[in-house]
Parts: structure tokens; sequence; C-alpha cells
């Protein structure tokens, strides 16, 4: 059917309105937030380049806020903080659950949406979660444990106790290694976030023999792979099965050289642009309730959880992993 001249008009003038409004839709007072904690590791700094990327599309502002150590109270204090300056939405990494969820809550009470990265805490009102499956990513370093232990071992673990993220990894492992009684944990070791904590541990257990030898040692978390690796470069101890977490370029490094087994990847990066691209969704287009729980309503608007991708990264395709580090974004 052949439309008149002044609807034809009319049409391309409401479509012009539409993208105009479109270009208009974000302004520089938008202003997000990603909390978390040990904010100088590579991990968090590859976030904060998705901080800076979606930032930079959207002409709003987008900040990583933390300490650099692993310190839970500091980083609740840092999330008091960012509330207090009334932003559009915070994106928050949760370290110690106990602690954060009132302050989510509280959050969520003053009309700030909350999403929760890499680690969950999903008895509080943040809205869902984005980031690594992360039981699955435990399973998936398990499976290559078990390859390399033949069926048999002692397998020493390193973690920050309570971290939600690496709980639901150790749990992983955890099922990977029920399927094979020869295969003992050890011991876990809590590192309470220093990774000087894993090399020392690391040249004390290599000194067992016996029935008490450590055949294998696990990192839960990016910075210990990097040293208990070193450990065991310089004692040449190659017999040892190393599995590491995450993807910085010394733990590639030590794929490629053969000291580090496996590392399991996850995508930071993708996390935090994938975040704040939601928040900015949930400001344009609010929801009904910031305090509803969406995870038990079938018809609602938003995901219980945005799964982020996790892949084993080992010889057979660390270039790969090296080759995309050399054109990351920048920050």
């Amino acid at each position: 059917m052949r439309m008149s001249r002044p609807f034809v008009a009319l049409s391309i003038a409401a479509m012009g309105a539409v993208l105009m409004g479109g270009c208009g839709r974000h302004s520089s007072s938008e202003h997000f937030y990603l909390v978390s904690a040990n904010i100088k590791l590579p991990y968090w700094q590859s976030a904060a380049a998705g901080l800076d990327k979606v930032a930079a599309q959207y002409h709003v502002h987008a900040d990583l806020r933390g300490p650099d150590t692993f310190d839970p109270q500091a980083q609740v204090e840092e999330f008091r903080a960012v509330v207090a300056q009334k932003p559009t939405g915070i994106l928050v990494s949760v370290v110690d659950p106990k602690l954060m969820v009132p302050e989510i809550d509280a959050a969520a009470d003053a009309g700030i949406p909350v999403i929760t990265v890499d680690s969950d805490a999903p008895e509080s009102r943040r809205l869902f979660f984005i980031g690594t499956n992360n039981r699955e990513a435990g399973r998936l370093g398990g499976q290559r444990l078990l390859e390399k232990l033949h069926g048999t071992g002692n397998v020493v673990f390193f973690t920050n106790a309570g971290q939600p993220n690496l709980d639901e990894r150790l749990g992983g492992y955890q099922d990977a290694i029920a399927s094979q009684p020869g295969v003992h944990i050890a011991q876990v070791i809590d590192i309470h976030g220093q990774a000087t904590v894993a090399f020392d541990q690391t040249q004390a257990l290599l000194a067992k023999t016996g029935k008490d030898k450590v055949d294998a040692f696990v990192c839960l978390e990016a910075s210990a792979g990097k040293e208990v690796g070193e450990v065991l470069r310089r004692a040449n101890a190659s017999d040892r099965t190393l599995i590491a977490m995450d993807v910085d370029k010394d733990t590639l490094d030590l794929v490629k050289q053969g000291v580090i087994t496996a590392t399991v990847a996850q995508k930071p990066f993708t996390m935090a642009y994938v975040g704040v691209k939601m928040l900015d969704m949930l400001y344009h287009d609010p929801l009904p309730s910031l305090t509803k729980v969406y995870a038990t309503d079938p018809y609602a608007p938003i995901p219980a959880f945005i799964d982020t991708g996790s892949a084993l990264v080992d010889a057979s395709n660390v270039d790969q992993y090296l080759q995309a580090q050399q054109g990351a974004p920048s920050q």
C-alpha cells in the first residue's frame, strides 16, 4: 500500500526524534561504582578497563573503589562512602557476606540498585549476580586435576576462607574429587588475602615425603598461583601438579613454561562492562521495586544470574590468551 507524502514525512520525523532521544539517553550526571577489595590486582585492573570502556561509550562516570589489600571491613567502609554519594547504581564483589548483606540491603532501601559481580550474596537484596558459575569452574579445574593425578594423591588448596566465590570453587573441586577415593584433600589453607602465605606454606609442604607427600596444589584465587609456581620452579619440582586461577600475564607465562599445569580463566572485564550496562538500563527503565525478591518470580523483568563464562587454559591454548592480552583495552 502506498503511503501519502504527509504520512511518510511524519514517520521520518518520528524516527528522527527517537534517534535523537537515543543519542541523549545518557548523561554525565550518571555515576556508577564497582566496589571490591585488593583492587590493585591485575584481575581488578581488567575489570577497571571494562568500566572505562562502557563509561566512554555512554559518556557517564564509572569508577572502581575499594581497599588495596584484602580487608573486608575496609570494603564495607568504602561501600558506605559510595552509597553516601547517592550513585546511579553499584556493582559489588562481596568479600564477607556477613558484613556486606546489611550494607547492600540499606542501599536498596535508599533506592540505589545493587548488582553483585564476581562474588555473590544471594541472601541480600542485590538484584542479581553477574559472573562466573564458580562451582562449575571448580569442577572444570577438578577434572584436569584428576587427569594429572591418575586416581591417587594428596592435594592442598589455597583460599580466602568465607569468600563466597572461592567457597563455591572449592565445592566444585570437592565434587570432582569425590569420584576418586584415592585422591585426598590434605589441607585447605586460608591465606587471608596474603599471597606470600602460599609461598611460605608451599616451601614447607614440599619437604613432606612418603604418605604425606603433597602431589598437587590448587589455588582458588588469582594471586597465589604465581607464588606457588615460583616455589615449584626454584625447586625444579616438575613432579607436582599446580592448578591456578585467572589469567594475568605472570600466571600465563608460568603456564607456558610448564610450571603451572593449567589455570581457570574468568572474564572480569566483561563482568564490569555488562554490569554497568545493566545498571544503566535499570536507571532508564526502573523496576517497580528494589526490595522485591525477583528470583522466585516467574515473570521477573530481570535475570537471576548472568554467566560470563570460564575456560581452562593450558599449554594447548595459552598462546591465544597471551596474544589477546596484547590487544587488551587500556584503561
